[in-house]
């Protein structure tokens, strides 16, 4: 005869849901401002100040059919935008073939974001997870999108832009700094002004969050741009390349 083992029941553990560190967020803001080019710490603000932004865009995801099958399939877009023979395949107008460009010309890669973020950002199984790294992954494909560079400028712009796209406060806080450290640039440019317009550009287009880029890769990037409501960043576009770069002066003491 078996003995029958009794069960004993686990009762569900909650995730800890982040609560926003201000200091932190500003100790690492003003070392992001010193050097546009220390990445990890947009990564540090998001950590200290993003809260539930991504448990709110996963909800928003599961409203809609197509995003439903998205978060369905939990597709890794990383693996996807590394694979550099493929997206050559594509036709030269597409938006595979720009955002292939965009790397390269850049020297920057999809594996190098995910490097870079290791430090906050752990591997999970969660779909909440699962959501915040697609955000994180199509971050070029973004400025693909929405067409800025990858100058202090358009890091700016693009900030702002994915401010209004996904509610997370980190993005609202690193635009706003920029912004006011803009003001110290050697050049008079309506700095300011292009990275505000970068908000509306985001609050006006679809949101990209729920797309299915996989299919749209292969499509003709102006047309991708066209449904969704994307046009020219009009004051971005104004100011000078050189001047661009210089928007957000490097310093010790930012």
């Amino acid at each position: 005869m078996s003995i029958i083992q009794p069960i004993t029941a686990v009762l569900p553990q909650p995730i800890p849901r982040p609560r926003r560190n201000w200091p932190a967020a500003f100790a690492a803001l003003r070392r992001l401002l010193a050097d546009k080019d220390s990445t990890g710490e947009v990564f540090n603000i998001m950590a200290a100040l993003n809260g539930n932004a991504s448990w709110a865009a996963y909800y928003r995801l599961l409203t809609t059919v197509e995003g439903g099958q998205l978060a369905y399939r939990r597709e890794e877009i990383a693996v996807l935008l590394s694979d550099r023979a493929w997206l050559a395949t594509l036709p030269a107008d597409s938006l595979g073939r720009a955002y292939l460009n965009h790397v390269e010309g850049s020297n920057i890669s999809a594996e190098g974001l995910i490097a870079v973020s290791s430090h906050v950002m752990r591997g999970g199984d969660h779909p909440v997870a699962w959501f915040g790294r697609r955000i994180r992954d199509v971050h070029d494909l973004w400025h693909v999108l929405a067409g800025y560079g990858t100058d202090a400028l358009g890091e700016a712009c693009l900030v702002a832009f994915s401010f209004k796209q996904t509610g997370a406060l980190g993005w609202g806080f690193i635009a706003a700094g920029a912004a006011l450290k803009s003001r110290s640039a050697p050049e008079r440019q309506p700095y300011a002004r292009a990275i505000f317009e970068g908000w509306q550009r985001g609050r006006r287009s679809a949101w990209l969050g729920q797309l299915d880029y996989a299919a749209l890769l292969p499509q003709p990037l102006d047309a991708v741009r066209a449904s969704l409501g994307l046009t020219p960043p009009r004051i971005y576009d104004s100011i000078p390349m050189h001047a661009r770069l210089g928007a957000i002066p490097k310093s010790a003491n930012a």
